[in-house]
């Protein structure tokens, strides 16, 4: 029997994985690289030091918080050495997919001769909705794990070329990026895709997602912040972005929001998500950072879906 390590996109999924009674160990990956300014190499003490002031300036996260959840369940992965192999449990989101290349970019440089293998949940029919682990009955779970993709050499290579490109200062090369058809990542060029929308409009300053806050906003006036934020989180599926996460957005478009009991536009609100106004100035102050690069650097041209470099 080889010695088996999993490493699992978040505590809710290990607590499933937990309970399948599946053999080995399991590592909890805690961190959500899709926010925030992240480095290449990951697990530097560069990189740590970059995630723990961004996880500290936009979250509050203290430092006995990052030290206890993120750093020690980082540190059991580092004395994991024995497991030959290594099953990568991940989902289709955006925030999934980014830790993902993470953990392979880790793995290529720490575990190289381990056998790297994936189970990665979305769609399961021909439908066109997509399923998180935790949407998985027992029997499915056992089911995509019997039918893991091992991944090549060559898929792993890929992965870490993603993530480097990721963390690059110029999302451009990502844009550029093609084969995703020749690897075993059936979800990784939409994740990519989403990625480049974050970056802000050239018609009014705002990405797709912030966006799509407005017209929520407009359209369905949920009655309160907290009926915002769950709508937020049953209809932005593809992002798969917590309410923490969704808060910390409302609160930037506040100037844009005049109430949140029911939710309301404000003027300047309105002329925003109609294109009659530009936000991109009230925005750009931010050191807001996607990946490597600076976010109000760039914009994203809706129409020839492109990045420009300002």
């Amino acid at each position: 029997m080889k010695n088996l390590l999993h490493i699992t996109n978040g505590d809710s999924f290990t607590q499933r994985l937990q309970g399948l009674s599946v053999d080995g160990d399991i590592i909890t990956w805690r961190e959500m690289l899709c926010e925030g300014k992240t480095v290449s190499t990951v697990g530097s003490e560069t990189f740590w030091k970059t995630r723990f002031e961004f996880l500290n300036e936009n979250y509050k996260v203290s430092k006995s918080w990052f030290i206890e959840k993120t750093l020690k369940e980082y540190r059991s992965l580092c004395n994991h050495k024995q497991q030959d192999q290594i099953v990568l449990w991940f989902e289709y989101d955006l925030f999934c997919q980014v830790n993902m290349l993470a953990v392979i970019s880790w793995l290529k440089t720490h575990r190289r001769h381990a056998e790297i293998s994936l189970v990665c949940s979305g769609k399961e029919n021909s439908g066109e909705k997509l399923y998180a682990l935790n949407e998985l009955s027992d029997e499915r779970l056992l089911e995509l794990y019997a039918n893991k993709i091992i991944l090549t050499q060559d898929d792993i290579e890929f992965a870490d070329y993603v993530w480097q490109l990721y963390c690059s200062d110029n999302p451009i090369r990502l844009e550029n990026l093609g084969d995703f058809e020749n690897y075993q990542f059936n979800y990784l060029e939409d994740a990519i895709q989403l990625h480049l929308k974050r970056f802000p409009s050239i018609k009014n300053g705002l990405n797709e997602l912030e966006n799509r806050i407005l017209s929520i906003a407009a359209n369905e006036k949920p009655k309160s912040k907290k009926a915002f934020l769950g709508t937020l989180l049953q209809v932005q599926n593809d992002y798969g972005f917590g309410d923490s996460q969704y808060d910390r957005m409302l609160n930037k478009l506040k100037p844009l929001i005049s109430s949140f009991n029911p939710a309301r536009l404000s003027k300047m609100g309105k002329e925003v998500l109609a294109e009659q106004t530009n936000f991109y100035a009230n925005l750009r102050e931010g050191n807001d950072y996607l990946g490597g690069a600076l976010k109000y650097n760039f914009l994203y041209n809706t129409d020839n879906k492109r990045i420009l470099k300002l």
